[in-house]
């Protein structure tokens, strides 16, 4: 129920729309040239590796498919309103100075008008608070937070991976195709020359994207994994660099950087951290805050 709602508030974002399905694009473009165009090439066709590639390759998209689907549709960790209005005006007249906060204090939420937890913010584009928020992503059109990150990394690994493979398909058919003079032959026919031109095309266009699109979630894959190990969120970052540094070793308590990533990718078997499944008990659904609030806004 609160995954669904947070899908609707999300779904209202229209660029957030626009880059899911060039998502699905993407990537149905990518199993289409691989299977019709790389694999039927010389270097691959009538060997063994042809079905062997072509499984693994789409085995590799099942899991980024489910990964991304999981991430868009998973409540990231939302703050939920109360039943009832309440009337916040007198703490925020005699509320502290936002440089005296501490990530680990209870603040209240100047437009949820809710208190919400320590390291929670608030998301213009969801218009709600989301604990640890880490950003809004719109390739998944949802927030990254607590309960969610943990998809979102896979993602963004399994689309790094995919990018990978393709790009070593093409360049493996380029450069070792298996029957030289079978190639030749066929590109000396009339009709051919055309057709060999088109998978020409489209290799070149696929690995033109699976360059630009593995970069692009290889920089923010390393940030993301960055982000838990130092056990800081972008926006922390931010909020550290505009306080100078002043409070940042007393902000949170650190941890080692195993505890840190088994917070986010379960307590469970190293394994199981590829697979868009929760390996840790119910209680590992994200943290039990003890609602003591700090009357900060």
């Amino acid at each position: 129920m609160a995954a669904a709602a947070a899908a609707g508030r999300c779904g209202r974002d229209p660029c957030g729309a626009l880059c899911l399905l060039l998502t699905y694009l993407s990537v149905g473009y990518a199993d289409y040239v691989v299977l019709t165009h790389v694999l039927l090439q010389p270097g691959f066709r009538g060997s063994l590796w042809c079905p062997f590639h072509a499984v693994v390759f789409n085995l590799i998209l099942f899991l980024l498919l489910a990964c991304h689907a999981r991430a868009a549709v998973a409540d990231p960790g939302v703050v939920p309103l109360p039943d009832t209005a309440i009337d916040f005006s007198d703490l925020r007249s005699g509320a502290p100075r936002k440089a005296e906060r501490s990530n680990e204090d209870w603040t209240v939420c100047n437009r949820c008008e809710t208190y919400r937890p320590p390291r929670a913010h608030h998301c213009r584009v969801c218009h709600r608070c989301v604990r640890r928020m880490d950003h809004h992503c719109p390739w998944i059109n949802n927030c990254v937070g607590e309960l969610n990150q943990k998809y979102f990394i896979q993602f963004l690994f399994y689309a790094g991976l995919a990018s990978l493979y393709a790009m070593g398909l093409v360049l493996a058919a380029w450069l070792w195709p298996a029957d030289r003079s079978l190639a030749g032959t066929v590109a000396g026919v009339g009709g051919e020359v055309s057709d060999s031109r088109v998978q020409t095309a489209h290799c070149i266009v696929l690995l033109l994207e699976s360059v630009l699109f593995g970069a692009f979630v290889t920089v923010i894959f390393y940030d993301q994994v960055m982000s838990i190990i130092t056990d800081e969120t972008p926006l922390e970052q931010l909020r550290s660099r505009v306080l100078k540094d002043a409070n940042r070793e007393v902000a949170h308590t650190r941890k080692p950087k195993l505890a840190l990533l088994r917070e986010v990718f379960g307590r469970g078997f190293v394994i199981c951290w590829f697979f868009p499944w929760n390996c840790s008990s119910p209680s590992g659904m994200g943290p039990a805050y003890s609602y003591l609030p700090n009357y900060d806004v």
